[in-house]
């Protein structure tokens, strides 16, 4: 089976992708290529978002707002219109949605691609748009999980305090899911569900290699627990 053969009828190349994005402003929020967002979604504007995608090319641009503002977590704000966002996020396309009896919507973004804001355009039924820009990070279409094989990171380092970190944070995890998991899936994973802060999220988004997140994130990780760690994590077999 050739190259083309193996090719996703749903992927995208770089020249595919659109000049013109929605925008999702969430704060602390990570979406990463070949990562999985799941999204509650009940505020009109961004249910516009959601069915004008769904009717379109499904893709939605997550991005942060600058300095904690706009919307927390996932609670809307109806005062993110004039927000400054950082000029890097990550587009997701709709891969699952249900709607509920109630009007709500239930979304499943997988991160694609990564982009650069040119600039924001008129809004659309409420929500925000932006003019992007993809070639900073073309390769994010070929990697899927942000890195190739002939990318290597320091897995012990990264492991390393990964107990004592969940466990300071009331998190569980699956260590034996962990042993496992391709080194791109799980820096991705990781990335996406550990509770840095916004600054330390969007810094993990614009970090171009594999290998130089894994390191960043086994930093923040190091710096959250304040060198205190009990001991060294490894997998048991």
């Amino acid at each position: 089976m050739t190259g083309a053969q193996r090719r996703s009828f749903f992927s995208l190349s770089l020249d595919e992708l659109p000049s013109t994005l929605p925008i999702f402003p969430l704060t602390g929020v990570l979406l990463l290529p070949g990562g999985k967002l799941p999204l509650h979604i009940f505020e009109p504007r961004y249910l516009n978002m959601m069915r004008d995608s769904i009717a379109a090319d499904r893709l939605i641009g997550i991005i942060q707002p600058r300095d904690g503002g706009g919307i927390e977590g996932l609670t809307p704000d109806s005062d993110t219109d004039d927000v400054p966002v950082y000029s890097t996020g990550c587009a997701g396309r709709i891969t699952a949605f249900s709607e509920t009896d109630d009007g709500r919507m239930l979304i499943t973004l997988t991160g694609i691609c990564r982009f650069t804001i040119e600039s924001e355009v008129s809004t659309l039924r409420g929500y925000r748009r932006a003019a992007t820009n993809w070639t900073a990070f073309g390769r994010d279409l070929a990697d899927g999980c942000g890195g190739t094989t002939s990318e290597s990171i320091d897995r012990d380092r990264l492991t390393d305090g990964l107990q004592a970190y969940f466990r300071k944070h009331g998190l569980k995890i699956d260590w034996e899911a962990v042993c496992h998991a391709p080194d791109g899936a799980l820096v991705t994973t990781l990335a996406m569900i550990c509770p840095f802060a916004p600054q330390e999220k969007q810094a993990l988004l614009e970090t171009i290699s594999l290998t130089d997140r894994a390191a960043l994130m086994a930093d923040l990780i190091q710096m959250n627990l304040h060198e205190d760690l009990s001991g060294p994590v490894g997998c048991i077999h």
